[in-house]
């Protein structure tokens, strides 16, 4: 057990060989690309920088420090990744990035089956839609929180999912599209899902993680730690919801912005044919 958390320990850095190099390899490869590409649209090198802060700042600094000794602190740790860098990483599109600048056999990968289906908008809301509650209600947080290795692998997968989810509900990439209408009903078809955990967590009666009792801070009562892991399900509930209801803000101004180019070419169509 280590010592409890105070304000004085928000200058703690949990600063990892292992993600470091993954990290800046990440940064590496993306300016590579960009430097490929003529006319990358600079805006979207600005999203996936912050998203590397983001992860960074999630894993790295005294969240990553306390994301196994405090439930609610690791709540912040997970909203951070799949709702915030996640969705920073899906509006820099790496995916087109990889497409533009790559070579013909990362163009063939990319137009492979695989790429298309796993891509598909049905697909990235499946996985989110599981793993969510997969990874917060079942036996899979145990092990864990017993296993630092699948804790690293598990930190991947929500960005991984995280950025799948929002490629299709911001519909930036090449490949299958949603209505920019549709985008929103997408979005607002996935609060349930953090809702439904948030609320199961703090409505929980005992410690569904056995393993957590053994990490939690020095002095932690079984009544300190049930309290906690109430505060994290409340942090899903609340955090999640208003993070997602923030994401509508950008697939509402996009579709504003597509119904405004339709209109135009309509009346131009309806002007040619004097109507």
């Amino acid at each position: 057990m280590i010592q409890p958390f105070s304000w004085h320990h928000l200058n703690v850095w949990d600063v990892g060989v292992l993600p470091l190099i993954l990290l800046i390899g990440a940064g590496m490869l993306y300016a590579w690309g960009v430097r490929r590409t003529t006319s990358w649209p600079r805006v979207r090198t600005i999203c996936f920088t912050s998203g590397l802060l983001v992860t960074f700042v999630a894993t790295q600094t005294f969240l990553g420090v306390y994301d196994m000794e405090y439930f609610s602190d690791h709540m912040i740790q997970h909203l951070l990744l799949i709702m915030v860098a996640a969705p920073l990483f899906a509006l820099s599109a790496p995916l087109d990035l990889a497409y533009a600048s790559g070579g013909a056999t990362i163009r063939r990968w990319l137009d492979s089956r695989f790429i298309v289906r796993f891509t598909h908008p049905l697909v990235a809301f499946a996985l989110y839609f599981v793993f969510i509650p997969l990874t917060h209600l079942t036996g899979l947080m145990n092990y864990m929180m017993e296993h630092e290795w699948f804790h690293h692998l598990e930190q991947i997968a929500f960005l991984v999912v995280g950025y799948l989810f929002f490629r299709a509900a911001f519909g930036l990439e090449r490949g299958y599209k949603i209505h920019p209408g549709l985008r929103l009903v997408y979005i607002m078809a996935a609060v349930p899902v953090d809702t439904f955990t948030g609320l199961a967590l703090s409505m929980t009666s005992t410690n569904p993680f056995p393993a957590y009792a053994s990490m939690t801070a020095a002095g932690s009562t079984k009544a300190s730690i049930l309290l906690n892991i109430h505060l994290g399900g409340a942090i899903m509930w609340i955090g999640g919801d208003a993070l997602m209801l923030l994401a509508c803000i950008p697939i509402a101004v996009m579709w504003v912005k597509w119904e405004t180019v339709r209109t135009r070419e309509l009346d131009a169509i309806l002007d040619a044919q004097g109507i």
